[in-house]
C-alpha cells in the first residue's frame, strides 16, 4: 500500500489562456499530460502521489470553456462550468430539473463552487485499493483486491464486472445519460460528439480508464437537445452521509405520460458499474404500461435479474430495485 504524503512531485505547468493554445499543449505532450479542471480529484492524486504527471494542463483560464448558452432550443455547457452554476442556471431548472437536482446532490456547497461538470463526469474510479496505491488490474496489475475473499467491496460493482469491480461515483453523469446528452470532445483540430451514454466504458473495453478520453482529448462541453425537455423527471441518490458522500446508488429517470400510462421513459442508474447502467429491458417493458405498483414492481425485478452482487454489496441489489419502483410510480407508496 503507498503512503498518504502531502508533498505533491515536482510537474510542470501550464495555465493557457485559450482552448487552441489547451489542445496544442495536449498534442505536445501526449500521455505525459494531466488536464486539470476544478482541481478537487487531481489534486488528491497528486498529493498521495500516485500519479505524477510531467506536465498539468490548468483549464481555469479559458474563458470559453465556461457558462451555459441556448442554442436553437438546445443547451450547451461549458466543461468548466462550476456545479453550482448548474444547480441554479434557470433554463436547467426550468427545462430539465434532473441535472440540476443530481449537480446539487454532489458533494458538498463548498465543494460545488469550486467543481465543474466535466470534472464531475471524467472523475476517476474511488476504490480505496486503486486510490492507495496497490497494484490492482486497473493500475496496471494482474488482480482485483476488492474481488477476492478478503477484499472489502461494500461500495462496489453488482453489474457489467470485468476483473476490476470499482463503479462511475458521478452523480450528474446518469442525468445526462437520461437526457440524451452530447459530450463534444476536441483532439488537435477535430471535434467529434458522443452520446453520454457512450462517453462512459467499463473495463471490458479499457480496464486503465473510465471515458473515452484519451490522448490528446478535450472535454469542451455538453449539449442537451430538446428532446426530454419539461419531461417528469426522478433523481434519488442513496449515501451514507446526507452531504459529501458518493452515491451509494443513484437512478435518474426521465419519462413522458399519456393519459397516466408510460409512453416512453428513460432509467438509469449508477456507482453499481464502471459506467452508469441504462436499463433498457426496464424500458421496454414499461412502455404502454399503467403507471402503478404492478408495473413498479415489475419494473424492479426485471432490473435486478442480472445482477451480480459480490460479498459484502448485495444490499445494491434492494436498493436498485426499489430506486427504480419509485423511479417508475413516483416516491407515493411503501418504501419495498
Amino acid at each position: 500500500m503507498a503512503i498518504v504524503r502531502d508533498i505533491m512531485p515536482q510537474f510542470e505547468l501550464f495555465q493557457p489562456a485559450t482552448g487552441e493554445d489547451a489542445l496544442e499543449l495536449l498534442a505536445r505532450f501526449g500521455t505525459d499530460a494531466w488536464v486539470l479542471a476544478g482541481g478537487l480529484d487531481s489534486l488528491e492524486w497528486f498529493k498521495d502521489r500516485i500519479k505524477r504527471p510531467r506536465v498539468v494542463v490548468d483549464l481555469s483560464r479559458i474563458e470559453e470553456l465556461r457558462g451555459v448558452r441556448e442554442i436553437n432550443g438546445w443547451l450547451e455547457i461549458g466543461a468548466m462550468t462550476t456545479l453550482t452554476e448548474v444547480v441554479r442556471y434557470p433554463a436547467i431548472r426550468e427545462r430539465f430539473a434532473i441535472l440540476s437536482e443530481a449537480a446539487e446532490s454532489a458533494a458538498s456547497p463548498q465543494i460545488r463552487n469550486q467543481g465543474t461538470i466535466g470534472g464531475n463526469v471524467s472523475q476517476d474510479a474511488r476504490c480505496w485499493y486503486y486510490r492507495n496505491g496497490w497494484t490492482c488490474y486497473r493500475a496496471g496489475g494482474n488482480i482485483c483486491y476488492a474481488d477476492t475473499p478478503a477484499g472489502m467491496n461494500r461500495e462496489h460493482a453488482i453489474f457489467d464486472a470485468d476483473r476490476c469491480v470499482a463503479v462511475n461515483p458521478s452523480d450528474t453523469a446518469p442525468a445526462l445519460v437520461a437526457i440524451e446528452a452530447q459530450m463534444v470532445i476536441r483532439n488537435g483540430r477535430e471535434t467529434r460528439e458522443v452520446m453520454a451514454q457512450d462517453y462512459f466504458i467499463g473495463p471490458g473495453y479499457d480496464i486503465t480508464r473510465m471515458t473515452v478520453l484519451g490522448p490528446g482529448d478535450l472535454l469542451t462541453a455538453i449539449r442537451i437537445p430538446a428532446t426530454w425537455a419539461g419531461a417528469r423527471f426522478y433523481f434519488e441518490k442513496v449515501r451514507d452521509r446526507k452531504v459529501w458522500d458518493f452515491p451509494l446508488v443513484n437512478i435518474a429517470s426521465a419519462a413522458v405520460f399519456a393519459c397516466d400510462r408510460i409512453d416512453r421513459m428513460r432509467l438509469v442508474v449508477n456507482a453499481v458499474a464502471a459506467h452508469p447502467v441504462r436499463l433498457t429491458q426496464v424500458e421496454d417493458a414499461v412502455r404502454g404500461k399503467p403507471r402503478n405498483e404492478t408495473t413498479a414492481d415489475m419494473a424492479g425485478r426485471l432490473a435486478v435479474a442480472d445482477a451480480q452482487p459480490l460479498r459484502h454489496n448485495g444490499y445494491k441489489v434492494t436498493l436498485v430495485r426499489n430506486l427504480v419502483k419509485r423511479a417508475v410510480r413516483g416516491k407515493e407508496g411503501p418504501w419495498a
